[in-house]
């Protein structure tokens, strides 16, 4: 922070007031122009603007020394901390300035998405608090409880329906992620967050096929060929909808002998590679091997009525989503023995943790099956 002196000028045009004013940061607005945290702090002396007699010349002399003497105390204050003043000045440090200076720093030349996450979290911030003037010092307890029930339990989407729990941990987290940059920095000296609990995500039931569903699938028609084979494929690779629907010949090649797909992630934007199977190659098709494998796959509404009904064609009951398909693939692995390790980075995943869910479906499976055996009569 940087203290500097301004003399304004009073309305008689004869004297000029003092004052010490405290420059800490500044941001860019949304039209791009840069904006000054700042905050004044007005001192009890003045200066004569044209002194005439000697005693006017001394007292200008005197008063600027006494200043300097005030603003070079002011500094050392600040540095430790101990200047009152100087802890409410960073208090009042605007809030949705330092959350765009958080933000902007998570640009890269990779990817906005991550980006976008966080600009998605301030309009929501925004809509919950809309007052711009919003500082630190409002950042309390009560504050941040209020964000966590919005995030929790109001928010919505674009079509009007309440965010997910595991979106509403993500968007409270960025804020956690503030507040927790702020008390770093020193702009709060106590981090309310130590009375405040996260957003904790419900993990809902993964829906999966195991390899006789599968199997049925496979001989039971559907009305767009197209939908049965993307599915397929993703069932015997792991792929997202995002990553099928997207996937270009021009990402596919042949390495020691094996097809292989070089893709970057739609969601994670990780780079991936990953080998064919034989069987899934099989499913796609092309005969001049340009633009997307998967031409005519659409998302609409009519794909994924058809999707439940050729399940239900098939004599499956659960309630199947293109997703299912990745699930069963991960599923299938661990179940082949596959480590959780080589599953994660087969899925590409960014953490085990995400994997491990799989791995529970299978404890859960087995503890399951041991409860299936026979009374013996015992």
């Amino acid at each position: 922070m940087k203290i500097t002196i301004e003399t304004p000028t009073n309305k008689a045009g004869d004297k000029k007031s003092i004052r010490l004013v405290y420059w800490y940061g500044s941001y860019k607005d949304a039209e791009g122009k840069i904006k000054h945290n700042r905050k004044r702090e007005q001192l009890d002396q003045y200066l004569y603007v044209n002194p005439k007699t000697k005693s006017e010349k001394q007292h200008n002399k005197e008063t600027l020394q006494l200043v300097e003497q005030i603003k070079a105390k002011r500094i050392a204050e600040t540095a430790s901390g101990q200047h009152g003043f100087a802890d409410a000045n960073k208090k009042n440090t605007s809030f949705y300035a330092f959350f765009n200076k958080v933000m902007e720093s998570k640009k890269t030349n990779l990817s906005n998405k991550n980006y976008d996450l966080w600009q998605a979290v301030l309009i929501h911030l925004k809509r919950y608090h809309p007052d711009e003037s919003l500082t630190f010092e409002h950042v309390t307890v009560d504050w941040l409880d209020g964000v966590r029930h919005y995030f929790d339990s109001q928010a919505k989407t674009k079509t009007g329906n309440l965010i997910s729990s595991g979106t509403a941990s993500s968007y409270f987290n960025k804020v956690r992620a503030v507040i927790n940059e702020a008390y770093a920095k020193e702009i709060i000296t106590k981090n309310p967050l130590k009375q405040v609990a996260g957003i904790k995500p419900i993990t809902s039931p993964r829906v999966y096929l195991d390899i006789d569903e599968v199997r049925a699938l496979v001989k039971t028609d559907c009305r767009y060929d197209i939908l049965k084979e993307a599915f397929l494929f993703s069932c015997l690779t792991g792929l997202r909808w995002s990553d099928i629907n997207k996937l270009d010949w021009s990402e596919i090649s042949v390495f020691n002998g094996v097809n292989r797909i070089t893709f970057n992630q739609k969601k994670t934007t990780g780079l991936q590679y990953l080998d064919i199977p034989p069987q899934a190659y099989s499913l796609i098709k092309g005969f001049d091997r340009t633009g997307r494998v998967f031409q005519s796959l659409r998302y609409s509404a009519y794909m994924n009525v058809e999707l439940l009904r050729w399940a239900m064609a098939a004599g499956i009951t659960k309630h199947v989503t293109f997703h299912a398909g990745r699930h069963t693939f991960a599923v299938s692995l661990i179940t082949q023995g596959v480590d959780i390790y080589t599953v994660s980075k087969l899925m590409g995943h960014t953490e085990i943790k995400t994997t491990q869910l799989y791995a529970d479906i299978i404890d859960n499976v087995r503890k399951s099956a041991m409860h299936k055996i026979p009374d013996i009569g015992l």
